[in-house]
């Protein structure tokens, strides 16, 4: 099976992935964008992480084009993405699994006011806090997919109240969840329906003192929209692992914002491990004209 392996990639990820999936799949035979492009009609499979436009285009014999990340809204933004080709995302438990925790942590610190605490330390103030018990934090997840659900189990778990919204449940629904949130979780996937949806809005919706956790995309969230909330007090915190331009500029407001969290994108990490078995059955299913697992509705975006 004759496979193109392209994006960003540095040589040693792009090693890895080629060592990990030859490990599943010995007869792979891996090609790079040059060489794709000098035997076209050899290419059956593409495995990308944000190709370069065009990357993908005159590859007759191309049956699947698997992404290693778990968001796929830059490849459909790709206007030479070819038609027709089954698009599968990254559904990776062990990466779900991280961003569970990523959550878990992010409640947990605005639950007991940790990131308060963290404040008062850089100001060598000693001042104790009411302690709050989980069952009064109410939680709300963007999201039902895989991450959005394996993060609500485990706040469940911990003992959050915690509700879960998907776009399917429609607008209504979401008005409704919004006042009750005391940590609204935004898990959502991408889309032209999504984009900006963490907006002044949604803030005013929520109880006067809430916090934001964006680990999804930074699209979602209008900038101005959150600093305005943060300065009036409707929002009380927001940690961000995502933002619109990455890596997030030095002179960015962010940074400095003392209730701000900023993490750079690393709330949940591609796990080679358990992602290169996740391409490598879909690589199989290919080869042996099996149903393909995690396919893209490309009309939805996810």
């Amino acid at each position: 099976m004759d496979v193109l392996l392209c994006g960003d990639l540095d040589a040693g990820e792009a090693l890895a992935w080629q060592q990990a999936l030859s490990q599943a799949l010995p007869e792979l035979r891996w090609h790079d964008v040059a060489q794709a492009r000098a035997r076209p009609e050899a290419i059956s499979a593409a495995l990308v992480a944000n190709p370069p436009p065009g990357s993908l285009q005159g590859l007759p014999r191309l049956g699947l084009i698997q992404s290693l990340w778990a968001g796929v809204d830059r490849l459909l933004a790709d206007p030479t993405l070819p038609a027709g080709v089954p698009l599968a995302r990254m559904v990776d438990p062990a990466m779900s699994q991280a961003m569970a925790e990523t959550a878990l942590w992010a409640t947990l610190a605005l639950q007991r006011d940790f990131f308060v605490y963290a404040r008062q330390q850089r100001q060598g103030r000693w001042q104790q806090h009411p302690q709050r018990r989980a069952d009064e934090w109410p939680v709300l997840v963007l999201g039902q997919g895989a991450m959005g659900g394996t993060a609500a189990r485990a706040l469940q778990a911990a003992g959050f109240p915690v509700q879960a919204w998907s776009r399917g449940a429609g607008a209504a629904a979401l008005q409704q969840a919004l006042p009750r949130a005391r940590v609204l979780i935004n898990l959502l996937p991408l889309t032209p329906a999504t984009s900006g949806i963490l907006n002044a809005a949604l803030f005013n919706a929520l109880p006067r003192g809430a916090a934001l956790v964006n680990l999804a995309r930074g699209g979602h969230l209008v900038e101005a929209d959150l600093l305005t909330a943060l300065a009036d007090g409707r929002l009380s915190h927001a940690v961000l692992d995502v933002f619109g331009h990455e890596p997030l500029p030095p002179a960015h407001p962010f940074w400095r914002h003392e209730r701000i969290t900023v993490l750079p994108h690393v709330a949940a990490q591609t796990d080679l491990r358990s992602a290169a078995a996740v391409a490598a059955a879909n690589l199989r299913a290919l080869r042996d004209r099996q149903p393909l697992r995690h396919l893209v509705e490309r009309g939805r975006g996810y």
